[in-house]
């Protein structure tokens, strides 16, 4: 895969230190050790993908006030609070009142155990990372602001000079789950980063009575920053006249590496062996896609074309599935039949970096206690088992047309659906469960079909979930990401579940 069209920007994470100035005089050294654990954190998250801001130590509420300027001036995505020893709330309220972004607080002790022995007041105090943790939450909740809490060891994996005790624990699973938790809000603020201001195009329409997919764009948009910006069939048309024989000769390059093309199925006398013309079309419109996104600088793409028989844009549209997921492998998600709720679903399975391929139900295998998932297309090329499979399609079922559809499957393993449904009071919600693809066969249709199995039957999971009202389409990711949706859900405060 060539690199990403639009690039995400890394997430701007704030972090400072906090403790009591009181303890500096008393305590010589002790404020220079906790800025020590400061910087391995600030490190340890610029491996994680952020791009940290610290401010340093606040150490009273005036400093809390000059950290919440900071941060603000920096438009940071999170912030997060390295509780170092004892600090007094008024010192960290002050930083939270000033700047709005998430808040996560950090209780990472350093050393596993303490040297009950040679423990003196100055060395519980740089360990007692917890004390003050129940004051901080105390005076957030009751300020208005959501906050996180994240408990664990710190994680180092030299002892320190001064150290009094053993204090490496990077191998430890207190210390390893709790920077997996931290990852997991970087990752979360990567996302918000990326969907703020992101451009997504809609370009046709919905399906016709698809009353679910139905989205209004200020709603949309208000709820998670994006744009939305309508394009028009005479759009991608106008480009389609732009596109050069070397860009379609670029575009066939890339159909050859990435797909396998087919042969006639066995058993649908709909799915043939593409055509010559029909990859030959298929190119071309990939290259106009392209050049779409990219005079439009979008970042995802929702689309659906349904016009009077025999027209050209009905032909134009016939060779959408290729280039649609050549742009979903290449950071573009495009979502099928205008279902702009589930291109959000889909980015976000993107952003980090585990997929998000166009799904919803294919059949149930009683027999193998699988659910199959998939479409018509487009499919996330990045998560495929295998090479996907190009068929030439006689008629794309409940469509008009014909054209060259993608048959794939998800790589076996632990996947997480996501989907974006809306509730009645018109906010989004995020619906997430996890399961695990297996390697059952699948229809030789020219559609994605994965089958996949949950924790429990289909029938009882099927139950939980349309209790949800979820939108039909959903995300596949890969990997058990329950947390990280969760986590990304409650950053950009749309509410989940998790089935």
């Amino acid at each position: 895969m060539k690199e990403n069209i639009k690039p995400c920007s890394r997430p701007r994470v704030g972090l400072y230190s906090a403790g009591l100035k009181a303890y500096w005089a008393q305590f010589p050294g002790m404020r220079e050790r906790l800025e020590k654990y400061g910087k391995f954190v600030e490190e340890k998250m610029t491996d994680c993908g952020g791009e940290v801001h610290n401010f340093g130590m606040v150490e009273d509420a005036d400093t809390g006030l000059r950290a919440g300027a900071f941060f603000a001036e920096r438009h940071v995505d999170i912030v997060f609070c390295h509780n170092a020893t004892y600090v007094t709330s008024d010192s960290v309220l002050s930083v939270h009142q000033v700047c709005p972004a998430p808040v996560v607080i950090l209780n990472l002790q350093p050393a596993p155990q303490l040297n009950y022995a040679k423990t003196t007041t100055g060395e519980w105090l740089a360990q007692c990372a917890g004390c003050s943790v129940p004051e901080l939450t105390n005076a957030l909740h009751r300020a208005g602001i959501r906050h996180h809490v994240v408990n664990g060891l710190l994680g180092l994996a030299e002892n320190p000079a001064e150290a009094i005790t053993d204090e490496v624990s990077a191998h430890r699973p207190e210390a390893r789950r709790a920077w997996e938790e931290i990852a997991q809000y970087i990752g979360a603020a990567r996302v918000k980063r990326a969907l703020r201001g992101a451009r997504f195009g809609y370009l046709g329409n919905n399906y016709s009575g698809m009353l679910d997919l139905y989205s209004d764009f200020t709603m949309v948009q208000a709820q998670t920053g994006l744009h939305v910006d309508i394009l028009e069939m005479c759009d991608l048309d106008q480009v389609l006249a732009q596109v050069t024989q070397e860009e379609k000769a670029e575009k066939h390059r890339q159909v050859q590496a990435m797909f396998q093309i087919s042969g006639d199925s066995d058993a649908d006398p709909l799915a043939r062996k593409p055509t010559e013309a029909q990859m030959d079309w298929s190119c071309l419109v990939a290259a106009a896609q392209e050049k779409l996104v990219r005079a439009n600088g979008l970042d995802a793409l929702a689309y659906y074309y349904h016009g009077a028989a025999g027209n050209a844009y009905e032909r134009l549209q016939s060779g959408f599935i290729v280039g649609h997921s050549l742009l979903t492998a290449r950071g573009v998600p495009c979502a099928g039949e205008g279902d702009l709720k589930t291109a959000v679903a889909m980015k976000i399975c993107d952003v980090l970096g585990v997929g998000g391929s166009f799904c919803e139900i294919v059949i149930i295998d009683y027999e193998n206690g699988t659910i199959l998932v998939g479409h018509d297309g487009p499919f996330h090329i990045a998560i495929s088992d295998g090479k996907p499979i190009l068929r030439g399609m006689g008629l794309y079922h409940g469509k008009r047309g014909s054209g060259v559809s993608v048959e794939a499957k998800v790589r076996s393993g632990p996947v997480t659906l996501l989907g974006c449904t809306q509730t009645h009071d018109g906010r989004l919600k995020f619906i997430i469960s996890e399961g695990e693809a297996v390697n059952g066969p699948i229809m030789q249709i020219g559609n994605t079909q994965t089958p996949v199995r949950f924790s429990r039957t289909p029938d009882a999971y099927m139950d939980a979930w349309f209790a949800e009202a979820p939108t039909h389409h959903f995300a596949l990711s890969v990997g058990h990401n329950g947390a990280l949706f969760a986590k990304t859900a409650d950053l950009l405060q749309i509410p989940y579940v998790v089935l």
